[in-house]
């Protein structure tokens, strides 16, 4: 059996401190996951937006900015890992819709963008995590100890993700797996027995932001802000552990 601890949607921002990273390195040492998992968005990538582009909001924003902010927020996590000198966890950096906006922005322009931008910049895996990209227009799935791991799965003939108010038990009925997702940045559960007596996990794992985002507007509020630790992991069952941010905070603010 193994222990994963899963990061959702941390979005590294040029605009907002980095601290947080710092605390949760501590953390990583402290509980000695076997796998760390970040289920997509570490970097925000602002700069690359097509939600407020031509807005006042907008002006000002660079790449190399973006590029900077992602790669301080590698450092600063690492380096209590680092320093501890213990045996290392496996790292997995699953691509979310926010480093898509590179590709995205590549495809839109490739006669200038072509070989001058790429998710590399990123520096993910010179940092020492396995990249596991995008299918196409869909993010890559990771199977992890009988667990499928992925930004966001789809639904309907569009593809979409999945969302709305109980987006586990959308997972339930729609994958005959666990199965982890992010994304919404909010958090949802459930668990079923199967007639084999197994248990069958979805889990919707929230964000791991501290600052308000301003296009989301009121459903900031909604937002679950933290990390799950999932316990005794095998054949896709295990005993979730959900650590809110401000108690990651409050244990490692000092440290």
């Amino acid at each position: 059996m193994s222990r994963h601890l899963i990061i959702p949607d941390p979005h590294a921002h040029p605009d907002y401190s980095n601290v947080r990273f710092s605390h949760l390195g501590n953390l990583v040492s402290d509980i000695k996951p076997d796998h760390v998992i970040c289920i997509g968005d570490w970097a925000d990538m602002p700069s690359l937006s097509s939600y407020d582009r031509g807005t006042k909001g907008f002006e000002g924003r660079r790449y190399r900015h973006d590029i900077a902010a992602a790669i301080e927020a590698q450092e600063l996590f690492f380096s209590p890992i680092r320093k501890a000198k213990k045996k290392l966890p496996k790292f997995w950096m699953l691509e979310g819709n926010h480093e898509y906006r590179i590709k995205r922005a590549i495809d839109a322009d490739a006669t200038h963008l072509e070989g001058i931008i790429s998710t590399t910049d990123l520096s993910y895996e010179t940092f020492g995590w396995e990249y596991v990209p995008y299918e196409g227009a869909t993010p890559g799935i990771l199977q992890l100890d009988g667990i499928a791991y992925a930004h966001y799965f789809t639904t309907g003939v569009m593809g979409r993700p999945v969302g709305g108010l109980h987006p586990a038990y959308t997972l339930l009925n729609k994958e005959f797996m666990s199965c982890t997702q992010g994304h919404t940045h909010t958090t949802d559960y459930c668990v079923r027995t199967t007639a084999m007596k197994n248990y069958v996990h979805r889990l919707v794992a929230g964000c791991y932001i501290d600052y308000y985002q301003d296009y989301a507007g009121g459903a900031n509020d909604m937002w679950w802000k933290g990390v799950v630790v999932k316990e005794d992991v095998q054949h896709g069952s295990y005993d979730p552990q959900w650590i809110g941010l401000n108690a990651i905070r409050t244990a490692y603010s000092e440290t």
